[in-house]
């Protein structure tokens, strides 16, 4: 046995290699006859210790897949090249147009009555948005807004029925429902003031995509999020406040164009920014600027404190958009529900907020169909002008090439469907940690279990991505092409 003492390190630890030898050394004894079982069991012991340590480490750090190898993960085959290189140029921190084909804070409940008012719809609600948002609102958006709560709410009907206001009604009912112009003592006119400026910025490019319906749609999502999963039981006022603030801002002013093409073209923004989020940096700037006018300032009436922590969150939340953070935000989260530990609040609202902002594949057919068109017209905008400009035209920009179904299923089958269910983990994980008795008495398996199935949430998501993807399937089959693309 002194042989295989000896297969270890200096320190007496043992690394994977010498691991390795231990083990193969062991099996020769075995089979020979000459190893005695406390020998069998001491070196089964310290190898079941090594694999232990090994994965815990490589949890901690992140371990597993980087970004490229979950890029690697897309079969060549299914996904066409121009897919791959979008997926890696928009999704992952590598060089700008360079594309490589290799403190958990305790739960803290809200009243009972505040949870019943931001669950129930009541007619005073309808009445307070008729008086501040416009006094004479059709009854057309008033039903509009009783279906706020739904995950495939139509955000398009709201814009025409409100002459393209989505964003103005979708803000102040969200505000409305919270409670949070009373709490925070918000004049109603102050509100609407902030909610006009905002569609304002919004218009400024004339964005197909990126536009004030887009972040209607993303607030209003947001909102089905945390109120139908119960997830707001677990937030604070400032929390709600600065969660539905961040969808409502999170692409303020934004060009219509990526960060790349900002990068490539030395813009006024790229040289303001150094290149790194560019335009998520621009959201949240030119949106605290605003909130800095009085005419504005819808956080007035916050506390010092408040104002912070609002703020804090507020920028995590936007720059959390940045997509080229996505596999890392995913992973992050990942090894965070593996290990079992607490959720962050931050690092799950920014979660919330990113995934909203990538669901439009996951609503019915209609919507996510009518949200595609808007979004590769915007691609082609910008494939126009790289062409006109010399440079090499973006993965997906080019309006003779794009292969639109294929993308919609490479960006469903990697990007969609994947971040979607690490928030539905992570949300019922942060109601199993409410659900839990504080003197830890719920721990054994039985009522662990019992637990975790009682948080399971409805995800509304799973079945329109099914259904998405088997239409994007057909038509990829029959060859379809967008109308943005024919003559």
């Amino acid at each position: 046995m002194d042989e295989l003492e000896r297969l270890s390190a200096v320190d007496g630890s043992l690394t994977p290699q010498l691991c390795s030898l231990r083990l193969r050394h062991l099996l020769s004894k075995v089979s020979s006859g000459d190893l005695e079982r406390d020998d069998v069991v001491r070196n089964l012991e310290n190898v079941i210790r090594l694999l232990d340590s090994v994965y815990t480490k490589d949890l901690r750090s992140g371990g597993g897949e980087d970004e490229e190898a979950e890029l690697n993960r897309v079969e060549t085959d299914a996904v066409p090249n121009e897919v791959r290189d979008w997926l890696a140029m928009t999704f992952t921190r590598s060089n700008h147009g360079v594309v490589k084909r290799e403190g958990s804070e305790k739960p803290k409940f809200r009243s009972v009555a505040h949870a019943i008012r931001a669950g129930i719809l009541v007619d005073r609600i309808y009445r307070r948005v008729s008086n501040y948002v416009g006094r004479n609102i059709s009854t057309k958006i008033v039903e509009l807004l009783k279906t706020v709560d739904e995950w495939s709410f139509d955000v398009f009907a709201l814009d025409g029925a409100s002459e393209g206001h989505a964003l103005k009604y979708i803000g102040y009912d969200l505000m409305q429902r919270y409670d949070l112009i009373g709490k925070f003592k918000i004049s109603a006119q102050t509100v609407e003031s902030f909610l006009a400026r905002l569609e304002n910025g919004y218009s400024k490019y004339s964005n197909p995509y990126h536009n004030l319906i887009h972040a209607a749609d993303v607030a209003q999502t947001m909102h089905h999020v945390i109120s139908k999963s119960g997830l707001s039981v677990w937030l604070t006022d400032v929390d709600i406040l600065s969660i539905i603030v961040a969808a409502l801002i999170h692409d303020f002013e934004h060009t219509g164009t990526t960060n790349t093409f900002h990068v490539n073209t030395s813009s006024d923004m790229a040289l303001l920014y150094n290149d790194r989020a560019i335009l998520e940096n621009h959201h949240v700037s030119a949106s605290f600027r605003l909130l800095r006018e009085d005419e504005f300032n819808i956080v007035s009436g916050l506390k010092t404190e408040e104002y912070r922590e609002f703020r804090s969150l507020v920028i995590d939340m936007i720059l959390a958009t940045d997509m080229s953070f996505h596999f890392q935000q995913i992973k992050n989260m990942k090894t965070s529900l593996n290990l079992r530990e607490s959720v962050d609040k931050t690092k799950a609202l920014s979660l919330i907020v990113h995934c909203c902002d990538i669901s439009h594949p996951a609503k019915n057919w209609e919507l996510h169909h009518r949200w595609t068109e808007l979004l590769i017209e915007e691609f082609f905008r910008q494939g126009d002008r790289e062409a006109s400009l010399g440079l090499q035209v973006s993965p997906l920009c080019d309006r003779k090439s794009t292969h639109v179904a294929e993308s919609q299923i490479g960006f469903i089958d990697y990007i969609v469907d994947p971040s979607l269910q690490v928030m539905g983990d992570m949300i019922e994980r942060i109601l199993e940690e409410i659900d839990a008795l504080p003197d830890g008495s719920t721990n054994d398996l039985q009522t662990a279990n019992s637990r975790a199935a009682k948080c399971r949430i409805s995800r509304d998501w799973e079945s329109c991505l099914v259904a998405n993807k088997q239409l994007w399937k057909e038509r990829a089959d029959r060859g379809w092409i967008s109308p943005h693309q024919q003559n």
